[in-house]
């Protein structure tokens, strides 16, 4: 792998390869063209994701001449925070600053057994979902591989600093934070390849989730490279309210999603799909809904997680009462279907799901306001209803 030499106003200037941008396998390759043994990978691989350091001069055990080489040719370039908030609940949000400008954001969720990392694959959403605050902000563009990965290698190190010998450890990673990963396929893939290579991070495939909202050729390929855990984003139980609430389901509608995930993880018979249902007051949270729910699911391997909604500045939509929530949960119980209703976290420093809106330098035509778009919505769901 060479470097680029890219013509500048009056000279040509060298652009440096990032090597967080590189999994296991590519930064192999990116040694082997330098003429370097294959063992070199997997020590500057532990030195930048395990050990945290990102210069090349601290790599002592690596001869003095790739470091220089290394120096010439590489750089460690990651994100940095903007801004860190912190929960009554210990939930951690992380505003983080991109090279251009932009900003994007990660969420932490401590629990007594885990500790969840939310990540994000672009900056904004170009899905559009309509009860989703990152959707409802624009879209800018896809994030790099080491805009992704540095997520997780910041959150380690600031969870480090932030409890000391209480460490707080990040055993769990889901693709759940703004953008839809589906949508920045090689990337997010790589960066889920990190996370999971014993010389970075070492998280189990099986805590590694990816929630799409129904982009199904990519599921479909996916499937074919991957076995890391699948959450998808259903929210509706028929196709004429998920085409309001999803408009991705205009184009994928429910009868393609579903044989897709009954697909997925034919070869993995213990494995099974999440859905992720939003729990919206008189909208989709009524006793019909999860008659539809159980008709369409209740066949299918899979769990279903009942989010309580959780408000952002101008949106129509109001959380679901508990008591609809909880006939909503006991209906699907009672067909054999395994669910659980999510606690809400990190509301109180917008960092509960839904909420993550970053500073996204829109880069769509949308003419409208999010506030003209939600008066549009509620007439949409008005002749619905």
């Amino acid at each position: 792998m060479e470097s680029i030499w890219v013509r500048g106003p009056t000279e040509f200037i060298m652009t440096k390869t990032n090597l967080f941008d590189l999994n296991y396998a590519a930064l192999s390759a990116f040694l082997k063209a330098m003429g370097e043994p294959a063992f070199r990978a997997k020590q500057l691989f532990q030195w930048m994701h395990q050990r945290g350091v990102v210069d090349f001069n601290a790599m002592s055990d690596m001869s003095k001449r790739l470091r220089e080489r290394l120096s010439e040719t590489a750089e460690l370039t990651l994100c940095t925070i903007d801004s860190e908030h912190i929960a009554t609940d210990g939930t951690y949000k992380w505003v983080m600053r991109l090279s251009d400008g932009n900003c994007i954001e990660s969420v932490y969720i401590p629990e007594d057994d885990r500790g969840t990392l939310c990540v994000s694959s672009q900056v904004g959403c170009v899905l559009n979902c309509s009860f989703c605050s990152t959707g409802q902000r624009g879209f800018s563009r896809n994030l790099t591989v080491a805009e992704i990965i540095g997520q997780v290698w910041i959150a380690v190190r600031r969870l480090s600093e932030a409890n000391g010998e209480h460490d707080r450890r990040i055993t769990n990673v889901v693709m759940m934070g703004m953008g839809e990963p589906l949508l920045n396929f090689e990337a997010v893939v790589s960066a889920m390849d990190i996370m999971m290579d014993d010389n970075a991070y070492g998280i189990s495939k099986r805590r590694v989730t990816l929630s799409t909202s129904g982009v199904v050729p990519m599921m479909q390929r996916l499937r074919e490279i991957s076995d890391v855990a699948l959450a998808v984003s259903l929210h509706a139980p028929n196709d004429a309210l998920r085409n309001i609430l999803v408009p991705l389901n205009r184009k994928y509608p429910l009868a393609e999603l579903m044989q897709t995930c009954r697909d997925y993880f034919k070869v993995h018979g213990k494995r099974r799909v999440t859905f992720e249902y939003v729990m919206l007051d008189n909208v989709n949270d009524k006793p019909e809904h999860a008659r539809q729910l159980v008709d369409l699911i209740g066949d299918m391997n899979c769990m279903v997680n009942l989010i309580p909604f959780n408000p952002f500045p101008e949106t129509i939509y109001k959380r679901s009462k508990r008591d609809r929530i909880d006939a909503f949960w006991r209906t699907l119980e009672a067909a054999g279907i395994t669910c659980v209703t999510r606690k809400t976290r990190g509301d109180d420093i917008d960092a509960a799901c839904g909420q993550l809106v970053g500073d996204v330098q829109d880069r769509t035509t949308r003419s409208q306001s999010i506030e003209q778009r939600q008066i549009k919505l509620k007439e949409q769901l008005d002749a619905f209803r």
